[in-house]
């Protein structure tokens, strides 16, 4: 264990962990049927929804990662024109998609493109979504375990089953009602944990805020905006603009983690609310965390560690074993494991709930209600398991763990976007037609990543150009005449 960890430290991440076994257990009362365990009986406030959206967004990514971008050298704040895609995307979710999911009685996104196309089409899109979100999410959880590792002194293998396995348990006693509640609690843990890791930074350095301005001034750290038109920069205004909005469509119109929140609100207006205003939170906190990482490089600029900060990923969880206080590690090393439990847990309860409904049986088939609420516990468990192998095997080949986590949303993103806006305005498609779509979508993702140096922000905006264009052409050349009225409206 970490010689600054002391016991208390221990016993606040004690209380944090028993804590969210325990709202798993509250929320779990009453449960009976699917709809309980996966929509949480469609009876979540828009705020509980809201506050549930931006923590399952915000997972060790972007707690001990995106400060790593603006603690690097030449980092600055120019990753907040991504956020600011985000909400534009979010508002043309509210426009576009989000009518179509409050028609008729859906459990998963992809029920949809059932709908409109057929079997093939949903059973396609729902294998997407699946391998992008444990993917990326064993990444999420492989960057939490390192904070775990550093902290206690115990093995990375360890860490990534003491988190998953934490997760897993509360996810499994109380299904998404479990999940939306403990992701409020999370987010205000993360926060509170980011705050303080501020506060203490700006007490430390001997002239406090005014040596954290002049040092932002002289290193270029303020900087936000680039007008620049390089496709290989991520952080451009126009991959901020428009990768930003392409990629927020994508995983918040087409990625059942989030589509699950609407669906378990009391309305579509509150649902409207709570996603269009989970854009503008988002971006606040996104702030906070690159401040975070600019007062980082300042600190070590003035007290230079005896041991050089190799990545950027690793300086955040550097100075909270190091250097916070006794009691305020203790709550910062909970928000890690809060930033990543409310993403994983988010993850776990929606991939079982499209493993179950996209490949099960119809829910109309002869099957007691507590029958498939046990297939998804057990499909959870087995996706938990996925993820931490995921998270394992990571440590040999990932060097930004935020980067390659929004790669993985943007190469599948944009696909599923492009799938879902074929069924909204191209009517004459049929299923061959989306198929091929998809096929030529995915195989144009592939080749710019291997093929060009094409920043990950455009990769979702690649995928869903191709995507929509072969499936609007396989309209006009006859793979696809289905009537109007099989439009997604």
């Amino acid at each position: 264990m970490h010689p600054r960890i002391a016991t208390v430290d221990i016993l606040i991440l004690a209380v944090y962990l028993l804590a969210v076994l325990g709202i798993g257990i509250w929320a779990g009362r009453g449960r009976r049927d699917l709809i309980g365990y996966v929509l949480a009986g469609k009876d979540m406030p828009w705020w509980a929804l809201l506050g549930s959206i931006v923590a399952t967004e915000t997972s060790t990514a972007t707690f001990l990662s995106v400060p790593g971008i603006s603690f690097q050298s030449g980092g600055d704040l120019r990753f907040l024109q991504l956020a600011l895609g985000f909400i534009i995307g979010r508002c043309l979710v509210a426009v576009w998609l989000l009518p179509s999911y409050f028609r008729g009685e859906i459990l998963s996104a992809y029920e949809l493109l059932e709908i409109r196309f057929g079997v093939a089409a949903k059973r396609t899109a729902s294998l997407l979504f699946l391998v992008a979100r444990n993917l990326g999410d064993g990444l999420r959880l492989f960057l939490a375990a390192l904070a775990l590792e550093a902290a206690f002194g115990i093995s990375l293998s360890l860490s990534v089953i003491v988190i998953g396995g934490v997760t897993i348990a509360y996810t499994l006693m109380g299904g998404m009602r479990s999940v939306v509640w403990n992701d409020c609690l999370q987010l205000v843990v993360y926060v509170a944990g980011g705050l303080a890791a501020l506060a203490i930074i700006l007490d430390r350095l001997p002239g406090g805020g005014g040596q954290l301005w002049e040092f932002a001034v002289a290193n270029e750290k303020l900087r936000w905006f680039s007008g620049t038109w390089d496709l290989a920069d991520p952080y451009t205004i126009w991959a901020g603009l428009i990768g930003g909005a392409c990629l927020s469509l994508g995983t918040h119109g087409t990625d059942q983690m989030m589509v699950q929140r609407y669906l378990a609100s009391r309305s579509r207006r509150d649902a409207t609310k709570a996603l269009v205003l989970s854009g503008l939170v988002v971006f606040v906190q996104f702030t906070l965390f690159l401040v975070i990482g600019i007062a980082l490089a300042c600190f070590f600029h003035q007290f230079p560690p005896n041991v050089p900060i190799e990545g950027g990923d690793k300086a955040f969880a550097m100075f909270i074993v190091g250097q916070m206080p006794s009691g305020l590690v203790g709550l910062t090393l909970a928000a890690v494991f809060a930033a990543v439990m409310s993403t994983l847990a988010s993850s776990l309860n929606s991939s079982a709930a499209v493993a179950i409904n996209d490949f099960g049986p119809p829910r109309n088939a002869a099957a007691p209600a507590d029958r498939r609420v046990r297939w998804c516990q057990a499909a959870t468990v087995v996706f938990g398991i996925i993820q931490m192998a995921v998270a394992l095997a990571a440590r040999h080949y990932s060097q930004s763990v935020v980067n390659d986590a929004l790669a993985i949303a943007g190469f599948v993103g944009g696909i599923l976007l492009g799938i879902f806006f074929v069924g909204l305005f191209a009517p004459r498609v049929g299923q061959a037609g989306v198929l091929l779509g998809m096929l030529g979508g995915a195989l144009a993702v592939v080749s710019v990543k291997l093929g060009t140096n094409l920043a990950w922000p455009w990769f979702t905006v690649v995928g869903f150009a191709v995507t929509y264009a072969l499936g609007w052409f396989s309209g006009v050349v006859g793979l696809g005449a289905l009537d109007d009225d099989k439009r997604m409206r």
